[in-house]
């Protein structure tokens, strides 16, 4: 993908600031970013907590992105200020992009502080709100910051009732994934399903938020109906073992499957009759659109973005979150039904594909960095274009 706005882009010194480092979909976006501005010839630091999974710094492994290492020990550190600052400095960062509250608050003062521009990404839900000491930190944060980007309509919404903010001041910057299409799955062989099993797959750590327990309440309402129906879930989290005790209680454990962190979540959809998104809280996530993008017929409930994701039902079925009857009837409508169930899949890739691939993202991204950067800051515009390219 060639844009004007990355070859502009050609030699600037970009920081990318994040409080965590595990496989969750702020990371994911991070890296992404990261990657492929890399690759497009910017220069790229990440910055991570120390002693944390170490996951980011195994993703950025070999892609020419510095990677360094923070301590915050308390929730107001100068000392990490002070930190963050100089390491800014030292590296002639030129616009620092932070993700999520911690380092948004951290990230507009020290960019400030250097003197260069600053933008930060919110995720997910309005867990900033909570406290007032949290909403007058970030909008702190926001008057300090070059641009406030969200990854949906409705954060969005709740930023300016929240932070005061005009409709002017935040840009809506949906996620995106790369989709590279797998022939045959193996999962399938692994799991040791029969030709006439159905699958049901969900990706997702194992965190109640993610409302597995209501997917796996719902395999059993289905378990007359449908006797050969299995639900595989990937991911790891503190819920494994209420879950697989839960399944037990319920006489399902034999077709109710925990994959763990799975690094193939390509082969996973592929191997998957149906996909299933029943969070409680979401913003627009990763998962979703790999599942879309792999045209997998979709169920998922009306949380965050995903009625817009899922263009308001028309490209995968919609239900309440926390309601297992709903959620198993509608998985019903969809595995009873396989031209209905090839309708939506198709639906749901032709809609990722118009709005939700990774360098659709990144362009956006682009965008937002060339006028967050002055005319001083940013390289030669003349130089040659520059391709950011999906493999």
């Amino acid at each position: 993908m060639t844009t004007t706005q990355a070859a502009s882009l050609r030699g600037a010194r970009f920081a990318h600031l994040i409080e965590s480092d595990g496989p969750g979909g702020a990371e994911r976006v991070l890296a992404s970013l990261a990657t492929e501005l890399q690759a497009a010839g910017s220069h790229n630091l990440v910055i991570v907590p120390a002693g944390g999974e170490g996951w980011l710094a195994q993703e950025l492994r070999g892609t020419g992105v510095q990677v360094e290492a923070f301590r915050l020990d308390r929730p107001i550190s100068p000392t990490f200020a002070r930190w963050l600052a100089e390491t800014l400095r030292r590296h002639r960062v030129t616009l620092a992009h932070s993700h999520e509250f911690t380092m948004a608050v951290y990230g507009a003062w020290a960019a400030r502080r250097v003197g260069i521009s600053h933008v930060f990404t919110l995720h997910g839900s309005r867990y900033y709100a909570g406290r007032w000491r949290r909403r007058i930190a970030l909008r702190l944060a926001a008057t300090l910051s070059d641009s406030v980007i969200t990854v949906s309509q409705s954060l969005a919404r709740h930023l300016r009732r929240d932070l005061w903010l005009s409709a002017s001041r935040i840009t809506t910057i949906p996620n995106g994934v790369r989709h590279t299409p797998v022939a045959q799955s193996s999962l399938r062989d692994e799991l040791h399903l029969a030709g006439t099993d159905q699958l049901a797959v969900a990706v997702g750590n194992l965190y109640p938020v993610k409302g597995h327990a209501y997917l796996l309440e719902a395999l059993a309402l289905l378990a007359v109906r449908f006797p050969r129906l299995h639900v595989a879930i990937a991911g790891r989290g503190e819920l494994e073992a209420p879950l697989l005790a839960r399944a037990r209680d319920l006489h399902v454990d034999d077709r109710f499957h925990l994959l763990g962190l799975r690094s193939d979540i390509g082969n996973v959809l592929a191997g998957a009759d149906l996909f299933v998104l029943p969070s409680l809280s979401e913003g627009v996530p990763l998962a979703l659109l790999e599942a879309m993008l792999a045209a997998r017929p979709i169920v998922a409930t009306t949380v965050g973005e995903v009625p817009t994701v899922l263009d308001g039902g028309r490209a995968g079925v919609l239900v309440p979150p926390g309601d297992a009857a709903s959620l198993g009837g509608a998985m019903v409508g969809v595995l009873a039904d396989p031209m209905h169930a090839r309708g939506l899949g198709a639906a749901a890739a032709a809609r990722a594909g118009e709005f939700y691939t990774l360098n659709a993202m990144i362009d956006r991204y682009v965008a937002v960095y060339a006028q967050c950067l002055p005319p001083a800051r940013l390289p030669n515009p003349q130089r040659e274009s520059l391709e950011i390219t999906s493999p």
